[in-house]
């Protein structure tokens, strides 16, 4: 693995290396398919993740000693260094605030989250990513805490899918610039139609309701991920990297793995079995925010139309002011 590549230079140099798994419940690498160094599927994957032996929670250290010479800088403010703008409306960060998060979630979320987890407007997530991606919590610490619970199996199991993406970067690390599975697919350049898209603006609402969550939270709900992203590859035909980088810049939980990792799964050159899929973007928003409350929640221009009429305003005799007409046809989307 690279991981594995860049210990050795290192010791090659005279230095000693240790190796802290920590940024997954089980590392990359400890799981192998016979005759490969990588999972690319997830089922298999799945089964013997769930047969692994889990490492065993280490205490954090009472203190925490710095070497001699060293002295701790100023922490960086909240200014423009990101690669994106700043959202509006960020979690508290910290461990302190992720463990009152993940505490919330354990005793009044998860129980429900096997049949929620899609809903839309009621954002029934657990609202941790961020929280693993920067380190303020431990997965295996969430796996242990929710695998006994009501409802644990399920999300359990998305924390094996962030395991997945994670040892297929390891054995691929150019995840975020080349197709794991190259499908010669046509791409289109369409800067406007991308600049629409990024802005919330295709004239698709749970579209645009998803792309502007993300300018607003840094955070997109898992189903509005699926659908924006499909919409931009499969709909629009721009290439997954386009919108893959935009992710990255905006999302406070976007690392590498996951955020390029399910790019590619939507777009069909990733890990998906079933990589020509169709998402219908006007039926999943039906289906999982039937009454349009997750659209007008981030779209105020769509705010009188009730209930499902918020996802087809194309089709008001009098369209909303200053929300644009679709740029891609919409007829074949019942």
């Amino acid at each position: 693995s690279l991981a594995a590549r860049r210990a050795r230079r290192l010791r090659a140099t005279g230095l000693t290396v240790r190796a802290f798994p920590g940024l997954t419940v089980v590392p990359p690498g400890e799981v192998t398919p016979a005759g490969g160094d990588h999972y690319k599927v997830f089922t298999p994957y799945w089964k013997a993740w769930e047969a692994a032996a889990w490492r065993d929670p280490v205490a954090p250290p009472d203190r925490v000693v710095l070497p001699e010479g060293v002295r701790p800088g100023e922490l960086p403010g909240r200014g423009t260094d990101g690669l994106g703008a700043l959202a509006e409306d960020l979690p508290r960060g910290g461990e302190r605030a992720a463990r009152e998060r993940l505490d919330t979630w354990l005793s009044s979320g998860l129980a429900a989250y096997p049949d929620r987890h899609d809903d839309l407007p009621g954002a029934a997530t657990s609202h941790l990513s961020a929280d693993l991606r920067l380190g303020c919590l431990s997965p295996l610490e969430a796996a242990l805490a929710a695998s006994p619970l009501p409802g644990g199996g399920a999300f359990v199991r998305q924390l094996a899918w962030r395991d997945f993406h994670h040892q297929v970067t390891a054995a691929f690390p150019a995840v975020n610039v080349r197709d794991y599975r190259p499908r010669d697919r046509k791409w289109r350049e369409d800067p406007d139609a991308l600049d629409a898209w990024k802005r919330g603006r295709t004239g698709v609402p749970v579209v645009d309701a998803g792309m502007r969550q993300l300018l607003r939270e840094g955070f997109v709900h898992n189903r509005a991920r699926m659908i924006t992203a499909a919409f931009l590859t499969r709909t629009l035909r721009v290439h997954w990297r386009e919108g893959a980088d935009h992710f990255h810049a905006h999302l406070v939980d976007g690392d590498v793995a996951n955020n390029y990792g399910n790019w590619q799964w939507v777009a069909g050159t990733g890990n998906d079995t079933r990589p020509n899929r169709a998402f219908n973007p006007l039926r999943q928003a039906r289906r999982f925010d039937p009454e349009g409350v997750y659209v007008r929640r981030y779209l105020p221009e769509l705010a009188e139309l009730p209930g499902r009429r918020a996802h087809t305003p194309w089709r008001e005799e009098h369209p909303p002011h200053g929300y644009p007409a679709p740029i891609a046809d919409p007829g074949h989307w019942g």
